[in-house]
Formats: C-alpha cells, sequence, structure tokens
C-alpha cells in the first residue's frame, strides 16, 4: 500500500495511506489526474493548519478502518475537539468528507 504526504500551510508534512486519503474526493482526484500530486504523491494544503490537518488525518484513518463494520458492531466515537470543530467543519467540507 503506498503512502501520500499532506503538507499544510506552516510545511508541516503529515503521512497517510493512499487508500485513506481517498475516502476524500478531493484527495482521491488529485491523486488520480496527471498532475505533480499524482507524480510525487504529495499534496500540499496551504490553507489548512497542521494540528487541523492532523485530526483530519486521524478522522481519514478511522473511517477507513470503520467502513466496512457491520452494523451490530460497536464503533468508537471519533473525538472533536470544540475549539476546533468550526475550522475542522470548513476543511471536512473543502475536502468533500
Amino acid at each position: 500500500m503506498s503512502e501520500v504526504t499532506l503538507v499544510s500551510k506552516n510545511n508541516v508534512e503529515v503521512t497517510i495511506s493512499r487508500e485513506a486519503a481517498s475516502v476524500s474526493p478531493v484527495l482521491r482526484s488529485m491523486l488520480s489526474s496527471p498532475f505533480i500530486e499524482q507524480q510525487e504523491n504529495k499534496i500540499e494544503l496551504k490553507d489548512i493548519d497542521s494540528n487541523v490537518l492532523q485530526k483530519v488525518v486521524e478522522y481519514l484513518e478511522y473511517h477507513q478502518k470503520y467502513i466496512t463494520v457491520s452494523e451490530n458492531e460497536d464503533i468508537p466515537e471519533f473525538e472533536v475537539p470544540t475549539e476546533m470543530s468550526l475550522e475542522l467543519l470548513l476543511v471536512a467540507d473543502y475536502l468533500n468528507i
């Protein structure tokens, strides 16, 4: 499984599996088009702060992990810090997740 590097606005690099990144239609599109992002497996997200980007990566990995779980199984709640909620909503809207 290949990995993708996401780069925040303060140049912090966060690594994520390509499969988890593809949960976002926006990231999936960037990684499947013939642009530099696809060639280098690196996407610069210059409008997203590193702490928010890290939380987004955690969510994408969480979603990927639990997407195939049946309705009868317990899925742990995904914790979102209150102070980060608005910024996460904006980023989630941008990434279509």
